[in-house]
């Protein structure tokens, strides 16, 4: 099985009305719920992550600011909110340090990250070195935009996989059951969704709930299930 983790974001943005939304598919069976760093105030997002808390399930927040004083913000407020998880962002050992006795989770980007939407650039060599470096620093695991890279995505998820032992987040542009069979057949700890359930993308014309419901049993399939 892998893990899914819903993202409360549109084209990496949190959702103004995510606690909203976040009630309405609260019961569906997810049990990985975050959204990104910008879009909401740090109060409103510490009141997120509280309701998705008080469900018991995992809080995710993922850094998608494109510079380093944005980013380091973002890194502060997570350390006051204290989700379980902070996710992607570039500087790490200044992160690290920020993070430092928190109890959060840490799974950096690798490779080079351009623009936002956020988008993947580099050789496989490269990243696959990045994802050694990152390892050395001692995060918990990497976060990969395996499916917003320009070159052949499974075989920079399977490089990736062979270069590092940590667990493999994949995030972005997962937008079909076929992707998230690939994800899981290469041995990925688990993806993200958003946008791509927001916009119906798995079940056309049902609800958010159906949506989340079929990426669950795709992620349950058998055929999805390494070892």
């Amino acid at each position: 099985m892998i893990e899914f983790i819903f993202m409360l974001t549109r084209d990496d943005v949190t959702l103004s009305d995510a606690r909203e939304v976040y009630a309405s598919i609260a019961q569906t069976g997810v049990r990985h719920v975050g959204c990104k760093d910008v879009g909401l105030p740090t109060e409103e997002l510490k009141a997120l992550m509280d309701d998705i808390r008080s469900n018991g399930h995992e809080t995710w927040i993922e850094v998608v600011s494109e510079t380093e004083e944005d980013e380091l913000a973002s890194a502060r407020a997570a350390a006051e909110i204290r989700p379980d998880h902070l996710i992607g962002g570039t500087r790490i050992e200044k992160v690290q340090e920020i993070l430092a006795g928190t109890g959060v989770k840490y799974w950096p980007y690798v490779g080079q990250i351009v623009g936002h939407p956020c988008l993947l650039r580099g050789s496989i060599d490269q990243i696959c070195e990045d994802a050694r470096r990152v390892e050395q620093l001692g995060a918990d695991g990497i976060n990969l935009l395996a499916y917003r890279y320009d070159g052949d995505a499974p075989a920079l998820v399977e490089a990736v996989g062979a270069a590092t032992g940590l667990p493999l987040i994949c995030a972005g542009s997962v937008d079909s059951t076929a992707r998230i069979a690939q994800l899981a057949e290469l041995g990925v700890w688990a993806f993200t969704v958003g946008t791509a359930a927001l916009d119906t993308r798995f079940v056309e014309g049902g609800t958010l709930a159906d949506q989340l419901t079929a990426i669950l049993d795709a992620a349950a399939a058998p055929s999805s299930a390494p070892s």
